[in-house]
């Protein structure tokens, strides 16, 4: 009975063996078969594209939520990838990991797709630069940035005035106004809060709102590097002192709150009382007239030691400070006749015989 059993079971036995070896000669078939096509995939993935031999690069814009789908089916209509197909089989079995990012990309002649998988996934676009300058208000910044075409995206209102950091701002195309002006925002807080915590002690205000306040004054003072500390500490012996500060830009702000005035300050201007009018007004404005850059803030948290409690243009682009209004009057002299000789040589040029 065993030796019959036994008998029964050797065919089952070998038959087993037969199984388990086609088997594994499929699976080292399939093994094979899967290592030529990732072999030929990795060639083709890293072969030079069809746009080897162009003179420069093309630029290729990856829409913001695009799929790969998409991402390939562009890359291959605009002649960067020859077979969309084969770009996503090559993402995906090779395993390239990372998400494209939306931008615009300047592709090198004959990149490969591994090439052009690798800038779009770290997102290695083309930068365009935003500026604000020192001492621009809100409302000019909005008007620059409406007028930007590389920008997108409505800004209704302007943001408030002296939130924003003066800077020149990398972004690429398509990006919202208002995640710009965010960056903006919180590069300001960014630096107040560091310049802040290291201020002078004893200044005549407590909040570094105040301080943006001043320091916008400050900035449309002057645009003298030097000069920034000279004028910030004449405000501040004012502020001490309980006089107000009497500054003509405050004037400017409260009429055309942060466009240009496109006139000569009158009498009328000045004895017009606005919220911002520091001629009518005691202490600080009740917003900031700009949106002061590093040196204006840093002056007016850490000034320097000063006697001077005046200052007027020198007519040579920078002012003349003075301790007294006596000497500050003689500079407003000085000045005035400095201002009157140069509408006379003005004159005398306009007035003078032209050769034809």
């Amino acid at each position: 009975m065993a030796a019959s059993d036994s008998f029964r079971q050797r065919p089952r036995s070998e038959g087993a063996k037969a199984f388990l070896a086609t088997m594994s000669l499929a699976l080292v078939g399939v093994a094979v078969a899967f290592f030529m096509v990732l072999f030929y995939l990795a060639q083709v993935a890293s072969a030079p594209g069809p746009t080897k031999g162009e003179e420069r690069a093309r630029v290729f814009e990856a829409p913001r939520g695009a799929s790969m789908t998409s991402l390939a089916g562009k890359l291959e209509k605009e002649g960067f990838i020859r077979n969309a197909v084969a770009f996503k089989a090559a993402v995906r079995i090779l395993g390239l990991t990372g998400m494209p990012k939306a931008g615009e990309y300047a592709i090198a002649p004959g990149a490969s797709m591994v090439e052009i998988f690798d800038m779009l996934r770290k997102g290695k676009g083309l930068q365009y630069s935003f500026t604000v300058p020192e001492g621009f208000s809100s409302l000019l910044t909005m008007d620059a940035m409406k007028a930007d075409p590389h920008l997108v995206g409505d800004l209704v209102e302007a943001p408030n005035e002296g939130s924003l950091l003066p800077e020149t701002y990398l972004f690429s195309r398509n990006t919202n106004r208002t995640d710009l002006i965010k960056r903006m925002q919180d590069a300001q807080q960014k630096l107040l809060s560091e310049l802040w915590a290291k201020r002078a002690p004893n200044l005549p205000f407590s909040t570094p709102e105040e301080a943006v306040i001043l320091a916008s004054i400050v900035e449309k003072e002057t645009s003298i590097s030097e000069e920034y500390g000279q004028v910030a500490a004449v405000f501040i012996n004012r502020m001490r002192q309980g006089f107000r500060l009497e500054s003509d830009p405050t004037i400017i702000y409260g009429i055309t709150k942060g466009r240009p005035l496109g006139r000569s300050i009158t009498r009328s201007d000045i004895e017009t009382k606005t919220d911002w009018n520091t001629y009518r007004i005691d202490g600080l404005p009740v917003t900031a007239i700009s949106n002061p850059g590093r040196k204006a803030l840093a002056a007016v948290l850490n000034p320097p030691s000063s006697e001077n409690f005046y200052f007027v243009a020198d007519g040579t682009g920078g002012h003349a400070f003075a301790r007294s209004l006596d000497e500050h009057n003689e500079n407003v002299k000085r000045w005035r006749s400095i201002e009157q000789a140069k509408a006379k040589a003005l004159a005398a040029i306009e007035d003078s015989p032209r050769r034809e």
